[in-house]
């Protein structure tokens, strides 16, 4: 700030000087009439010889000034040598340089890059004295763009700037210099020209060099009249006015008011605008003396300083931007300021007291005014002393800072460099004290006495910047004060260096550094007016050569003071007194201002003069700093400030507040101010980025309209507009009364940023609307602005969802870029930060990620995407990431047809990740060339649509709308419909093999309520249809009123089938889509989905429940193959389960076996193709998921009950080397105490991999230890794979019953009558097998032929049966089979040879699915689809049709197999399974990888087995391929204790991974997670009778129980037991926290009982390496028991209920018990049903059922409740019915359970009881 008002005697002497002015004035006209003459020379040479000045032949406008101080005259001019000639222009100079002045060039040589040489002067009269006689100089090409030249004194060294950051270049340059440089030797001059067009840019022959000891002068002709910068100064304009106008440069504390004079900075820096080619070049003088600067209409440029050297800095651009790019690597780029130094600031001198301060702060807070920063000015010091506050007016202070921070908000205080020299009130002034002893001060011309001035506390002394010592000693006062007075940043001021004395107290000598020679034309004509004596000394120099480096080096020594203060975090300095260079650490503001209409329009010149100059944070005091704010001055201050990028309003002491709330709280200046600062604090991510680039690349930020449009001449001179960066043109108000603007428009499509509307103006001046309320805020086409949902302050709006704002240019395409890091880390541009480049072309949003060092703590998302000028509504929009292609549903896309803007919501893109978001125009894609190797010619061959597309996958060639079937016969019935069909013969056929059907019967029949069927086959020929028996209701349902659908029949342009939910009005099945295809080996039909949001599908590997809808293809076909990504595997399960919009559910079969695919597709769509059979297709309508799947396994059939101790963990490897190996596991799993139950044993205990068989060399005491092992209540499971050895030279009975009763498959008889040979695992007999040999040679030389049993025919099943029971009878008792390579698998493709029998159209079908080696045809694999196979009823089949029913049929004769045998009802494990299987079996997910991905995808696996209907699977935990790494194991253990099917399972030749193959800390954790699950098991257990009976998922996705809960829709990383335990382990390497939903219930922690306290959103949870995160849901009662070994013992105890309360204080559950292994005990009523119940603190068990035998009974056990509350309970009842009451004992540990002892009762679970806790 400076002072404001003038004294009586300023006054006096101010119209003394302007009578002496007129005076002046007249003597310069009276002079004017004198004559030329000689004139002797005086002075210079000292020859005293005459001197005739040789005037040039020049224009007026070339004429440079010889006499630029006042009082030139005819005589005056004659004696300096130079030309007179008066004009009746005052502006032109009348006496000007002749040809006698100047240097000559006495020697001087030149390489690639230097020219150095010797000056001398030439015969001339002196200007000023002490002229140099020799000079050197030196010119060196440093870059490609930067050239320098320095002037200096030949023999003595002279004052050079000691710049912090200027350095010549480490290496010359390496590329084609921009530039040539021409040397004029007499006079001495230099010409630099443009390399390209030869254009002089820089020619100093138009005047002499003038280069006296304390007078230097240069002229240079420019180019063009485009001239920007110098300062600092009041430029009214942004364009330079070169007719005769002189700039001083030197830096001064006065007042920005519209003069000429010198104001706080010091910068001999200007850029030229060459034309409209946009070619520039800047000028930079390294000189800090005092300096003038004269701009002439040659156009030419003259410096005029006073001391130094002539250092000049000629840098060469393209572009103007370019050339602020080249001054700030020469100067340093400027710094990036802290992210919230961008929000708005409030600010005044005198606030009087902490609690005035605290009301502004209050008010602007309660009108919700978006505000960061708070300053306090000067006040707040003990009389106006630096590092003190006021103790009494601010006496809480030191407290402020947290009180701005509690609400997200900042606290800046005010430094000024003067150091008062009197005491504090109560004793001592340290920081005096510290710096009288450091010795720090400015001293007097001695060097030892400090310089004495006055500022604001009154006699003061003034830091010696420049002294080590003193920046040391400042750095410890800023950092004393800090532990005083907490802030968070810095303003210094008066730092000019400002003095309200002249000179000093003592005044100032006279000689000439006081009074120079010359003084240029600075302020009050005076070297130390309001600042220090010239002579005084710094450690740089006299104060004469530094004193306008003295706020760049208080800048310098202030950075260092925050580096140790603040450390890693950035801070901000911002200064009022700068030089070039400042900007690379500090900001600044435009000074003392005043609250009128001409300071807020002159601040935008000056904020882009600072942003050329490399201070790109800049801006003026909004609403002025004298001078009471009129309302709507401020009010228009208030708009256009909000893009300030320094934002502060500050006014001065004694005039009334301006902050906002002050104009009252709903006035139009308040609302205003919110508006547009909202708009900022959005924008506030795009300025930050520019801020980026502008510490990166030196790109400006407030732009001037030419940097951008520098090709458009009217742009040149507009400075009442501004730009941020390239896109956003900002057209404030800035004359009063006045709603209508005349605004430039420049040469874009600019689009109204409020309103979104393409404005229709370009190229033109218009008048612009800006009512009081508005100003102009317009978009440039071709621009994406990165925003954020605005806050209060940017603490906060940092927490908010981001977005983007994309505006198309003229040829559809934008760019832009986003910076994001923490806002505030010092170093983050080296690393920690994202950066994103945006780009549109081709309707494709390109969200490129080029850095990303950083994570946000937020979980930032993008949310909101706005794209204006797109012309075309879009049929749909895609999100991209990777090849996973998601379509936005229609809620998500708004589009407007008038503004022809484009809003995308809820998009839920993660910051930090790449995306690519595209759009599209026109009709749906459906593939017609899903084969390879598609192209235009094979398209149009097809009838079909060729067109390339920019989304990933999406078919270029396509179907036309028509293409299809159509209705000729509809008959609607009460049971359904039938239709027939003629296909659209105006498309050609499409596969010549494969003959398309022409008629079609299409069967609709309502089966019941929420369940229908459609059946499309060939009415005239009957095709093969799949023998899968499912239970159908007998009859339809034909009342219109019970059915929840209704069936359309669409038939233009193609046939479809629409069923419509009849509540909700939701199609759930469209098949009216182009593309209907049926023929003999190729069907494909098209559905529209609901949603994005469908599961199934398989089996295949899918690394998510939730399905990409990229375009994504699976093949289904069963196969041994081990899971991979998009590979078909072992079953094949064409069922899907989707979501609608309503958020209900339903799914659909299709009834198949046929080799398929399927795929999904964005629009959403499904399109499924099958290469035979026929179309059959079931619906089952929920409303729920869980609903869905009871209808679905209702038709299916119900999931198998397990045995109890199927539930228990269990043991295998392929690879045990004997028998002794699985004793001793079986003895090491007993010592380690951990729960098991099931030993398996794999293909190595059969005698060469033959079923049916014993290895009586390695297993022969395999019998011993399965009986012994079962005895201890352990169960044993082998394996059986279905092929048959048929080489043995002995009797092998399994093979030979079977050729006697004719089980194996066969060719058909047409063809053969051998038997279908293939090769799987039996070995031949009497052979060594060689393991180095590659698999296919071993195949062929050690393998056995073998014979595959046809499992279709009745004899099979018994033929099998007969074989199992004599292993069980004969060789070793087991509880349960393993059924492997039942796709079947064979080692040969095909057959033996692997040349099949029959036509090869079934080996090689005219389409193939995209299966794994598809290239080798069908029977890649397995055996020869032409194969024949019987059903039960005698029809023959081909294996083409049936192969995918193989393990299905192989199911049901084993499960029988083992009920029969074993007379208990154990479990089948089957790998190739088919709809219904689930009936008879459980399933494994195959032979899966020892990789962290698979954990995951098991989860996922199981959640898909739970909706095909198979309850009981799991995934071999730990891997069964490669070795399992300590980490991926024990957290797989931990997961996998949670498999319904819970097995470790490894292959051959890799190390062991069970339990026990690891250290103790591995046995531990494997032993707690497995106790919990056997405690659990009773829970489990019922889960699975419901399963049974009712259809219920066991491992039940969150989405079943939360289905209204979309969050829950995607989540794959948890499940659930049954409805009430949630899982959530850890699937990442390394994870110790783990992020987890909690749904929207009461959750309690597993472990402590504890509620978690959140419910719908996100968490993350502690996860260490020895913990699975459990959670129990309240409203549930699980049963349990007390662990043991194994089931066996573990049934034998009490059933405790663990019992968590909902938030009604209630709770319900159920439990299923038996005997745990009885066959149909469920049909015989052998069985205990009990309901529990949690009412008003009392908990009752109900029996619904009891069968049990008396040895199958269960007695009550413990209790524990969770949640009952904090009142104290002091008794708990149990009541059984005949029973007297029993005061049970209770016990609550300091957390919310409730712990009750009943185990001591004996209380059998036979009667009803009730427990009552009061």
């Amino acid at each position: 700030m400076g002072k404001r008002r003038f004294s009586g005697l300023e006054v006096t002497l101010i119209v003394l000087f302007a009578l002496v002015l007129i005076v002046a004035v007249a003597f310069v006209i009276l002079f004017a009439v004198g004559e030329p003459a000689l004139v002797k020379e005086e002075s210079g040479s000292g020859s005293g010889t005459e001197i005739v000045p040789i005037c040039p032949e020049i224009s007026l406008a070339e004429r440079v000034d010889c006499f630029p101080e006042a009082g030139a005259s005819q005589i005056k001019c004659l004696e300096r040598g130079c030309c007179w000639s008066p004009l009746d222009d005052t502006n032109v100079p009348w006496c000007y340089f002749s040809k006698n002045h100047g240097y000559t060039v006495t020697e001087h040589k030149t390489d690639s890059t230097h020219i150095e040489g010797k000056l001398q002067r030439m015969d001339a009269p002196s200007l000023f004295g002490a002229d140099i006689k020799e000079l050197t100089f030196h010119v060196e090409k440093q870059t490609e763009n930067r050239l320098r030249f320095k002037i200096t004194d030949a023999k003595k060294d002279r004052f050079e700037v000691p710049h912090e950051h200027v350095k010549p270049p480490s290496s010359p340059p390496t590329e084609p210099l921009q530039y040539e440089v021409e040397l004029i030797q007499k006079p001495f001059g230099l010409k630099v020209l443009r390399s390209s067009s030869k254009k002089v840019l820089f020619d100093t022959t138009i005047g002499p060099l003038v280069f006296a000891d304390q007078y230097l002068q240069l002229s240079a002709k420019l180019p063009s009249h485009n001239i920007y910068g110098l300062g600092e100064h009041v430029h009214q304009n942004f364009l330079h006015d070169t007719n005769w106008k002189t700039w001083p440069i030197f830096t001064r504390d006065s007042f920005p008011n519209g003069g000429t004079h010198n104001l706080y900075g010091h910068y001999p820096y200007f850029t030229c605008l060459e034309d409209e080619s946009g070619k520039s070049f800047g000028v930079f003088l390294m000189n800090s003396n005092a300096m003038e600067v004269t701009l002439q209409p040659a156009p030419a440029v003259t410096f005029r300083t006073i001391g130094g050297v002539l250092d000049f800095y000629i840098l060469v651009g393209d572009t103007p931007e370019a050339v602020v790019d080249e001054f700030t690597k020469l100067i340093g780029r400027p710094f990036l300021p802290p992210y919230w130094s961008l929000g708005f600031q409030l600010s005044r001198w005198d606030y009087g007291s902490l609690d005035e301060l605290k009301k502004t702060v209050e008010r602007n807070r309660a009108i919700g005014l978006p505000y960061d920063v708070q300053f306090t000015d000067i006040d707040y010091m003990e009389d106006k002393k630096i590092f003190t506050y006021d103790m009494d007016k601010f006496k809480e202070l030191p407290q402020f800072a947290d009180y701005m921070h509690q609400k997200g908000q900042k606290y800046i205080i005010i430094l000024d460099p003067a150091v008062s020299t009197s005491k504090r009130l109560n004793g001592e002034y340290e920081t005096l004290k510290r710096g009288n002893d450091a010795k720090v001060w400015v001293n007097e011309a001695d060097g030892e006495t400090p310089l004495l001035g006055e500022v604001w506390p009154g006699e003061t002394l003034f830091p010696d910047y420049t002294n080590p010592a003193c920046v040391d000693w400042w750095v410890d006062e800023i950092d004393r004060f800090y532990k005083e007075v907490k802030h968070d940043a810095l303003w210094i001021d008066m730092n000019e260096i400002s003095s309200f004395v002249k000179g000093s107290i003592e005044g100032c000598k006279d000689n000439n550094l006081n009074y120079p020679p010359f003084t240029p034309r600075i302020l009050d004509d005076l070297m130390y007016s309001k600042t220090l004596c010239m002579d005084a000394k710094q450690t740089w120099g006299n104060h004469y050569d530094v004193h306008s480096l003295y706020g760049y080096s208080m800048v310098l020594a202030t950075e260092m003071a925050t580096r140790k203060v603040f450390g890693k975090n950035r801070s901000m300095v911002f200064t009022r007194s700068s030089f070039p260079g400042v900007g690379k650490y500090a900001g600044h503001w435009l000074g003392d201002n005043a609250a009128n209409w001409n300071d807020i329009k002159w601040a935008i010149p000056g904020m882009l003069e600072f942003n050329l100059f490399g201070i790109p944070y800049i801006g003026a005091d909004i609403c002025g700093f004298f001078d009471d704010s009129p309302e709507e001055l401020c009010r228009r201050w208030m708009q256009v400030g909000a893009f300030y990028p320094f934002s502060r309003n500050h006014n001065a002491q004694n005039y009334e507040p301006q902050d906002p709330a002050w104009y009252g709280d709903d006035s139009l200046l308040v609302n205003t101010s919110k508006h547009y600062l909202n708009i900022r604090y959005s924008l506030l991510p795009y300025l930050y980025t520019l801020f980026y680039n502008a510490h990166v690349n030196g790109a400006t930020v407030v732009r001037p309209v030419m940097h951008e449009f520098f090709s458009d001449n009217a742009t040149w001179k507009v400075d009442r507009q501004f730009m941020w960066g390239a896109h956003l043109l900002i057209t404030p108000v800035l004359d009063p009364g006045v709603t209508t603007v005349s605004a430039y428009i420049p040469d874009a499509i600019w689009y109204d940023f409020e309103t979104e509307e393409k404005i229709p103006h370009r190229k033109e001046q218009i008048d612009m609307n800006l009512p009081a309320d508005k100003l102009g805020l317009h978009l440039r086409g071709g621009a994406i602005l990165p925003v954020q949902r605005p806050d209060v302050t940017t603490t906060y709006s940092r927490r908010h969802p981001m977005g983007l704002i994309v505006a198309l240019d003229d040829n559809s395409q934008a760019s832009g870029e986003l910076f994001w890091d923490d806002g505030e880390s010092r170093d983050s541009v080296s690393g920690s930060h994202i950066r994103y480049q945006f780009s549109v072309v081709d309707d494709v949003l390109s969200m490129h990620v080029a850095h990303n060092g950083y994570t946000d703590p937020n979980n930032l998302k993008f949310e909101n995407i706005t794209v204006m000028g797109i012309i075309e509504s879009p049929t749909a929009v895609f999100v991209i990431e990777g090849d996973v292609s998601t379509p936005l549903t229609e809620s998500q896309i708004h589009y407007d047809q008038n503004k022809q803007v484009m809003h995308l919501r809820n998009l839920q893109l993660d910051v930090g990740k790449e995306y690519k978001v595209t759009w599209v125009s026109g009709a749906e894609r459906f593939n017609c060339y899903p084969e390879e190797n598609s192209s235009m010619e094979k398209c149009k061959a097809r009838g079909c649509i060729w067109k390339t597309s920019a989304i990933p996958n999406a078919p270029s060639c396509y179907y036309p709308a028509a293409y299809g079937y159509k209705a000729s016969k509809v008959n609607d019935t009460s049971s359904g419909w039938t239709i027939d069909l003629e296909r659209n013969t105006d498309y050609p056929p499409q596969r010549p093999q494969s003959p398309d059907i022409n008629k079609l019967r299409v069967e609709i029949t309502y089966l019941s309520g929420h369940s229908l069927r459609w059946k499309i086959f060939d009415p005239d020929k009957k095709r093969y249809e799949v023998p899968v028996h499912l239970t159908l209701p007998p009859t339809p349902e034909t009342d219109e009123g019970k059915r929840l659908y209704r069936v359309q029949i669409n038939q233009e342009p193609s046939f479809g089938i629409q069923v419509i939910r009849k509540d909700t009005g939701e199609t759930i099945w469209d098949s009216s889509l182009p593309g209907f295809t049926f023929s003999d080996f190729f069907i494909e039909i098209s559905t529209r989905l609901p949603s994005n949001y469908i599961y199934g599908l398989g089996e295949t590997e899918h690394g998510s429940y939730k399905h990409d809808l990229n375009f994504h293809t699976y093949g289904l076909f069963a196969k041994d193959q081990p899971p991979g990504k998009k590979l078909n595997s072992y079953g094949v399960h064409p069922f899907y389960m989707s979501l609608e919009k309503s958020k209900n559910a339903h799914g659909v079969l299709l009834l198949n076996s046929n080799a398929m695919d399927v795929t999904l597709q964005p629009t959403p769509a499904l399109t499924y193709r099958t290469i035979g059979g026929i179309l059959d297709f079931y619906m089952v309508l929920g409303l729920t998921p869980e609903l869905v799947v009871q209808q679905y396994t209702e038709i299916i059939g119900r999931p198998v009950l397990p045995a109890y101790w199927t539930l228990g963990f269990q043991l295998c490897r392929y690879g045990y080397a004997n028998d002794r190996e699985i004793e001793s596991l079986y003895n090491e799993m007993k010592a380690a105490q951990i729960p098991y139950d099931v030993q398996y044993a794999d293909i190595d205990y059969m005698e060469r991999q033959m079923d049916f068989t014993l290895d009586k060399d390695d297993f022969q005491g395999l019998p011993a230890l399965v009986d012994k092992m079962r005895a201890e209540g352990m169960r044993f499971i082998f394996i059986l794979d279905p092929a048959i050895a048929a080489n043995e030279t002995e009797d092998y009975p399994a093979f030979t019953r079977g050729v006697q009763q004719d089980v194996f498959i066969k060719w058909p008889p047409a063809l053969s009558s051998e038997i279908v040979w293939g090769k799987v695992w039996p070995d031949r007999p009497d052979v060594i097998v060689d393991d180095s040999l590659d698999w296919d040679t071993q195949v062929e030389l050690y393998r056995a032929y073998v014979a595959f049993p046809d499992f279709f025919r009745n004899r099979t099943a018994t033929w099998w049966h007969n074989e199992i029971k004599e292993f069980y009878d004969k060789i070793m008792k087991f509880d349960g089979i393993w059924i492997d390579m039942n796709e079947p698998a064979s080692f040969v493709h095909g057959t033996v040879g692997e040349k099949c029998l029959g036509e090869d159209i079934l080996e090689n079908p005219p389409y193939m699915p995209p299966l794994e080696s598809k290239e080798r045809g069908l029977n890649h694999k397995t055996i020869c689809m032409n194969s024949e196979q019987i059903l039960a009823d005698g029809t023959p089949v081909k294996h083409y049709d049936v192969h995918n029913l193989y393990g299905w049929s192989h199911t049901k004769p084993t499960y029988d197999a083992v009920l029969d045998v074993t007379g208990k009802r154990g479990i089948v494990v089957t790998r190739s399974t088919y709809p219904t299987s689930g009936q008879w079996a459980g399933h494994w997910l195959g032979d899966n990888y020892s990789g962290w991905d698979q954990l995951l995808k098991s989860i996922v696996g199981m959640m898909e087995f739970s909706i095909f209907g198979m309850s009981y699977t799991g995934a071999d935990i730990c891997g069964f391929f490669n070795p399992a790494e300590y980490e991926m194991c024990l957290r797989w253990m931990q997961l996998g204790a949670f498999y319904p099917y819970s097995r470790n399972h490894n292959s051959i030749k890799n190390p062991r991974q069970d339990p026990v193959a690891w250290d103790d800390a591995f046995k531990t954790a494997s032993r707690n997670v497995l106790n919990i699950r056997y405690t659990l098991l009773p829970y489990l257990y019922t889960l699975m009778y419901e399963a049974h009976v009712h259809g219920n998922t066991v491992i039940r996705p969150v989405l079943h129980e939360f289905n209204t809960d979309e969050n829950t829709w995607a989540i794959d990383r948890q499940f659930l037991w049954g409805p009430a335990l949630l899982i959530t382990p850890v699937l990442d390497q390394g994870a110790t926290m783990v992020k987890g939903y909690v749904p929207n219930a009461r959750w309690y922690d597993y472990y402590t009982g504890q509620a978690v306290g959140v419910r719908g959103q996100f968490l993350n949870m502690d996860a260490p390496l020895d913990k699975i995160n459990l959670h129990v849901r309240g409203g549930y009662i699980l049963p349990c028991q007390k662990p043991e070994s194994n089931t066996k013992h573990s049934r034998k105890n009490p059933l405790g209920l663990l019992v968590a309360l909902d938030d009604n204080g209630s709770a319900k559950g159920s439990l299923f018990w038996d005997d745990g292994e009885g066959i149909d005990t469920v049909k015989k009523g052998q069985i205990l049903l009990m309901s529990f119940a949690v009412s008003e603190k009392s908990l009752s068990g109900k029996i619904d059922k009891n069968g049990l035998i008396a040895a199958d009974r269960l007695t009550l056990g413990d209790v524990k409740v969770w949640g009952p509350g904090t009142a104290a309970i002091t008794k708990v009842t149990l009541k059984v019915n005949g029973n007297p009451d029993v005061d049970l004992k209770f016990n609550i540990p300091e957390t919310e359970v409730l712990e009750i002892t009943v185990s001591t009762e004996n209380i059998l679970l036979e009667k009803e009881f009730t427990i009552t806790w009061t």
